[in-house]
């Protein structure tokens, strides 16, 4: 199978996001082959270079939509005013979708239950095709989209009657900045990914991310009918929802923004084949922006196992009296409540200690980490005098690559009982590696937390150091439930949350989705003989389980592409040497 594997900001660049799931997937599913698409971050990126890619990627192709400038593309006055309808019709719906809120997206009386917003979802996929036909049909769309048009056409709609107030307040800064962005998110439409000897000759596209990269795959399946695959491990629209409420922008600038992620997401979500997700929360909303549940799969992250197998086959190994924290230091793990709780613990266990290993620190965790040490010093006053090491103070203060805790592994193994305090968590991993550790775990109830441990931990209230307390004590005076609980643990972790079933899961999708949309074409050997076996056999049966996801309207779909009669792609040729 080859698949066309699109990310943004991540594989195959060296400091890309999500690249390690990346590359463990593509070196795990060597009997396929790979075509990689990367959307580029930065030029720092860029110049960092990649990592080292296995034999079964054949191609890679890059993009910079951050350096998206005047590609010298003139149109003439037929394509300008066709650029003007397309750009309109997509401004309209952004107008009329900014009038409403995330909680419309896919719940029962809202936004999605109306015709109202389907007509706009409709106004919005025709705009986003129509200009992405004329980028194709004139060689690019950036001096369009940086034109004085892009903006009259925007102020137009948001001057329109009937235009929401937050439209209606959008001042030429405002729509300045609105075009400034489309003009980036838009730039995958100018690229020349989506012909034969490109996306169209892979069997699958897989979108690593929502917003850019899952757009790219939207043009391969509009274009040329290869099924969309679209992973989000987090979810891109959520993502654009904190960032903005966080850049200092205006409420109009925020709201035609906002409706623009949603209706793309709403796009996306409708036109994939499948769409993943790492956790329920992910799920959730998911869900809420208009996924079909039965599209929707859960494949948890994947970890490597075998750093931690050593911890994990020998827990008795532990220090009975120590709880451990293991993370980055930054106020979202509230360590302030850890070392209030730990204050309880020593004074039901006298003999207990706290290990608080670093595992790095964000922008503001230095200082936060100074505030801990201060604070640890007025708790144990007694205790205080001497280095932050184990046997000298009940809390030490120690980081990765130390002498005490040279990996990770160690980190988790020095102690009983894994500790997470946080208020705030997306996945976290931390947890799943003290699970693989065999380590029982005490964790506060955010994020996937509940999700993660299942039963083989005790969680509690966040911000609740009383609560926090008592399970420590617990934990600390019952060695038999820990190492029920550790077992348990460890066992959860490598059957759910290992780089084997991330990439088996995977596999299993893929093979999925091909088996109910073959990609029909017509592939030729060196000498231009059809190879009689290169198709599966199932394309060419008629039946319902081997036609694809409808296509866009007819209305949208370029003249050439109209006539397979299953609803895949219309029959396109390649050869092996594009291999």
């Amino acid at each position: 199978m080859r698949i066309g594997l699109v990310t943004e900001g991540g594989y195959p660049y060296v400091s890309g996001d999500a690249g390690l799931w990346c590359e463990r997937l593509v070196r795990g599913l060597e009997r396929h082959e790979f075509d990689l698409y990367a959307l580029s971050r930065s030029r720092q990126q860029e110049d960092e270079g990649w990592v080292p890619l296995p034999p079964q990627v054949s191609r890679v192709r890059t993009a910079s939509p951050w350096a998206a400038e005047d590609d010298g593309t003139a149109y003439g006055r037929r394509a300008r005013r066709r650029f003007a309808e397309c750009y309109g019709e997509l401004a309209s719906a952004l107008v009329a979708a900014s009038g409403g809120d995330l909680r419309e997206f896919g719940e029962p009386g809202g936004a999605t239950a109306t015709g109202g917003a389907e007509i706009e979802a409709d106004r919005f996929s025709s705009g986003l095709y129509g200009l992405a036909e004329l980028a194709r049909d004139e060689g690019g769309l950036a001096r369009a989209l940086r034109s004085e048009a892009a903006v009259r056409a925007l102020e137009r709609a948001c001057r329109a009657p009937g235009a929401p107030r937050a439209a209606r307040e959008a001042r030429v800064p405002d729509l300045l900045a609105v075009a400034a962005h489309l003009r980036q998110a838009l730039s995958p439409l100018s690229l020349d990914w989506y012909e034969d000897d490109g996306l169209g000759a892979t069997d699958l596209c897989h979108a690593a991310a929502g917003g850019t990269a899952a757009l790219s795959g939207l043009l391969a399946r509009h274009f040329t009918g290869v099924p969309l695959l679209v992973t989000e491990y987090g979810v891109h629209l959520r993502a654009h929802y904190l960032a903005a409420g966080a850049d200092g922008t205006t409420p109009a600038v925020r709201a035609l923004l906002a409706a623009f992620h949603g209706s793309l997401a709403a796009e996306v979500y409708q036109r994939a084949a499948v769409v993943t997700h790492g956790n329920a929360h992910a799920r959730r909303w998911q869900e809420r922006c208009g996924a079909d549940r039965a599209k929707l799969r859960t494949i948890h992250p994947g970890m490597d196992a075998a750093p931690f197998a050593e911890a994990g086959e020998s827990p008795e190994a532990a220090d009975p009296d120590t709880l451990v924290w293991v993370g980055r230091v930054g106020p979202a793990k509230d360590l302030v409540s850890l070392l209030h709780a730990f204050a309880e613990v020593r004074k039901q266990e006298p003999k207990a200690r706290l290990r608080i290993v670093s595992a790095g620190t964000g922008s503001d965790g230095a200082a936060y980490l100074g505030h801990c040490r201060a604070l640890a010093a007025q708790l144990f006053p007694d205790e205080a005098e001497g280095p932050h090491t184990v046997g000298h103070n009940p809390v030490s203060f120690e980081e990765i690559g130390g002498p005490e805790v040279p990996t990770l592994a160690d980190a988790y193994a020095s102690g009983a009982v894994v500790v997470l305090s946080s208020v705030v968590e997306g996945f976290p991993l931390g947890l799943i590696e003290a699970m693989l550790c065999g380590r029982a775990t005490v964790s506060t109830d955010v994020g996937a937390v509940v999700e993660i441990v299942g039963g083989t931990g005790v969680v509690v209230p966040p911000r609740n150091p009383r609560a926090l307390a008592e399970v420590c004590v617990n934990l600390l005076r019952d060695p038999e439930r820990r190492a029920r609980l550790g077992a348990a643990a460890r066992a959860r972790a490598l059957e759910l949350f290992t780089t084997e079933q991330n990439i088996a899961a995977f596999h299993g999708i893929y093979l999925e989705v091909v088996s109910h949309c073959p990609v029909q074409r017509v592939v030729l050997d060196e000498t231009g003989e059809p190879l009689p076996f290169a198709a599966p056999a199932e394309a060419h049966v008629p039946g319902r389980w081997t036609r694809a996801v409808d296509h866009v309207a007819a209305r949208s779909r370029p003249s050439w592409a109209t006539g397979s009669p299953t609803g895949c792609a219309a029959p396109t040729t390649t050869t092996e040497a594009s291999r």
